[in-house]
């Protein structure tokens, strides 16, 4: 086929141009190819539903309340996905990447992080785990690749990079989650709970929030990081709840420490026999006259400053049953160190 243009004739092979291109692929696009094809079969779509109770006739009908994805993590058919996926289930049901679908045990959960555990009693052979990275080695401008099912469509990709690292967002509980991925990789409604992987296929973090006001997909979506996962959902399938070791207090709300500009977590009570008791801790108590006291004031532990209860529980959270800690209280310039030896929950 020829053409005309500006005095010069154009020739362009139209038929061959489509045979050619079927058979050319940029190295990015055969990697993105690669990927998507191994890691499908690892993706699932996951389905929250609900019990409700007609109002006339009393009968219950379920209805669908949510749905988001998931991955397959090992071969005994344990799901993980996003909590917020699966909030307030009456059953959840798991599609596969064969269109199979199989009815869902809850088996952990862990809303402060966002995560929960699913269990499904399929065959292994339609079983396909994803293998784990690590995200404390990547860097801002890495490609990564999200899998999902956004809006109910069959399994979908997205390219990006990484663009920030280090991020905090809230948890359905405002728990702080800490070192949050950011990708401008397009994440919508429905990629909750799915992969975000790097060029090796392997798992980097969990597809979990998208910062839009409209709720589409804006180029700012966040991961919880693999290496946080990979801490939570063993605990998960272990024990069904994250297990942290225990200091052994009872804390003044936040807000009550915020309205009076106390910096740090206002002990209320040292539960008798636990360890924060033991070290010689002292909580809220009453004077001769009836006023109340504030006693100790935790503002550091092991050097780490503690500014709310969240900060204190994020920090306990890197620390083990027996070990012991430096516990460091102030209040009115009197400032106590005590040795606390953490015990299990």
């Amino acid at each position: 086929m020829f053409f005309f243009l500006s005095g010069f004739l154009l020739f362009f092979p139209v038929a061959g141009f489509s045979k050619d291109y079927l058979s050319f692929k940029t190295e990015d696009e055969e990697n993105n190819i690669e990927v998507f094809k191994k890691a499908s079969a690892s993706v699932v779509y996951v389905t929250n539903k609900a019990y409700r109770r007609d109002m006339f006739s009393f009968n219950v009908y379920e209805i669908p309340s949510g749905a988001g994805s998931g991955f397959i993590w090992d071969k005994r058919g344990t799901v993980v996905t996003n909590f917020h996926v699966v909030q307030n289930a009456d059953r959840v049901t798991i599609t596969l990447h064969d269109q199979t679908g199989w009815d869902a045990q809850v088996v952990g959960l862990a809303p402060e992080k966002d995560i929960a555990v699913l269990r499904i009693d399929a065959p292994s052979a339609k079983l396909v785990p994803l293998p784990l990275g690590e995200s404390g080695s990547l860097e801002v401008g890495r490609k990564v690749l999200a899998i999902g099912n956004p809006f109910g469509l069959d399994t979908t990709l997205t390219v990006g990079v990484v663009s920030a690292l280090g991020r905090e967002i809230n948890s359905v509980t405002n728990r702080v989650i800490h070192d949050v991925i950011q990708t401008d990789a397009a994440i919508n409604p429905g990629n909750s709970g799915g992969p975000l992987l790097n060029s090796l296929g392997q798992l980097i973090g969990i597809n979990t929030a998208i910062f839009s006001p409209s709720g589409a997909n804006v180029g700012i979506g966040f991961a919880i990081p693999v290496d946080t996962v990979k801490k939570i959902v063993p605990q998960l399938i272990r024990y069904g709840k994250v297990l942290r070791p225990v200091i052994g207090i009872e804390m003044v709300p936040d807000n009550f420490a915020a309205r009076y500009r106390i910096e740090g977590v206002i002990v209320l009570r040292a539960t008798e026999g636990l360890p924060a008791e033991r070290a010689g801790v002292k909580g809220i108590r009453r004077d001769s006259r009836g006023d109340v006291v504030l006693g100790d004031v935790i503002v550091a532990i092991d050097g780490k400053r503690v500014t709310n209860s969240d900060t204190m529980l994020s920090i306990l959270e890197e620390y083990r049953p027996g070990d012991v800690i430096s516990v460091t209280t102030d209040f009115g310039g009197n400032k106590k160190e005590y040795q606390i030896r953490l015990s299990s929950p």
